[in-house]
């Protein structure tokens, strides 16, 4: 399997700036706020506490054990949120499985959105600056307006005129975080493009999805050629049908002598059971009438 390179932690800097007692950040208001609200921060484990109003209790051990092995071997690629409760103090908005998975494998660190008081415009503000940029990938891109969607409340539909993309657009790359994180990485780090991505959606199983991206990876594959590979995939009985269809030998030589008759190019469908199609194409009324009157004059 081919790997991306992980990408490297984002937010030191800010991390040893909200460790500073004397400019802690308590509101929107405060010095250095502006480069806390909208930015990844790197923040200790031990530092953050799971909401005591989280209405999931119950968390599939299996399925805890495989998002930990993806991230001990990507990092996680969705940051958390967490609240602002005190001096580097924290607690767990959203993102709970990948807080505990982190904690399982032992992690020290996990990249987090921070909300802190009075920050719900400010927030959108920098979210929706941020998708301007030019320089974010396709990923990125997804995260912004996801985070929109959850943390500002607003539909799709709301969020297409923030941002000033169509609908459409917007649904794209949302479904971009459908994608197995491996394949997320990849387009992240240039392995593949968004067009790669959209064709892979269409293929649900994530183990299905890493076989193709795999292929696409090693052999250097288009955007259209993956597009071919997942149709193949999905579809192989009628990859198979197409090809166990073989015109028969009248049929191609009658569609000759007719194609020079009428000339016209006279295409062939058949059946299975025998039965078929002549298709005669015409360029106008004129042509239509042409071919027609051809036809009369054998009668």
């Amino acid at each position: 399997m081919a790997k991306a390179t992980k990408k490297q932690a984002l937010g030191r800097g800010l991390s040893a700036l909200l460790k500073d007692p004397d400019n802690d950040i308590k509101s929107v208001t405060d010095k250095n706020a502006d480069k806390v609200v909208g930015n990844i921060v790197e923040l200790e484990l031990d530092s953050i506490e799971v909401n005591p109003f989280q209405p999931r209790t119950s968390f599939n051990e299996e399925t805890l054990r495989e998002l930990a092995s993806s991230i001990r071997e990507l990092g996680v690629i969705q940051p958390i949120t967490v609240r602002k409760m005190g001096f580097n103090t924290y607690q767990l908005v959203s993102g709970e499985r990948r807080f505990r998975a982190s904690k399982l494998i032992g992690l020290p660190t996990i990249p987090a959105y921070i909300r802190i008081a009075n920050d719900q415009e400010s927030l959108e503000m920098a979210l929706v600056e941020n998708i301007q940029r030019q320089d974010l990938d396709p990923i990125e891109i997804a995260l912004s307006y996801q985070r929109l969607i959850e943390e500002i409340q607003v539909t799709q539909e709301e969020l297409s005129d923030r941002v000033g993309k169509n609908r459409s657009t917007v649904t794209n790359y949302l479904r971009l975080l459908r994608l197995d994180p491996i394949i997320q990485t990849g387009m992240r780090d240039g392995f593949i493009s968004m067009g790669h991505g959209r064709a892979l959606i269409n293929v649900e199983d994530p183990t299905d999805q890493l076989d193709i991206y795999e292929k696409i990876v090693r052999q250097g594959l288009s955007v259209r050629e993956t597009e071919a590979l997942v149709r193949s995939f999905k579809y192989p009985e009628s990859k198979n049908t197409s090809k166990s269809k073989v015109t028969p030998h009248f049929a191609n030589k009658g569609s000759q002598a007719l194609s020079d008759y009428l000339a016209a190019k006279v295409t062939i469908k058949t059946q299975e059971n025998g039965k078929g199609q002549l298709i005669v194409p015409f360029k106008n009324e004129a042509d239509f009438q042409r071919i027609l009157n051809l036809i009369k004059s054998e009668k």
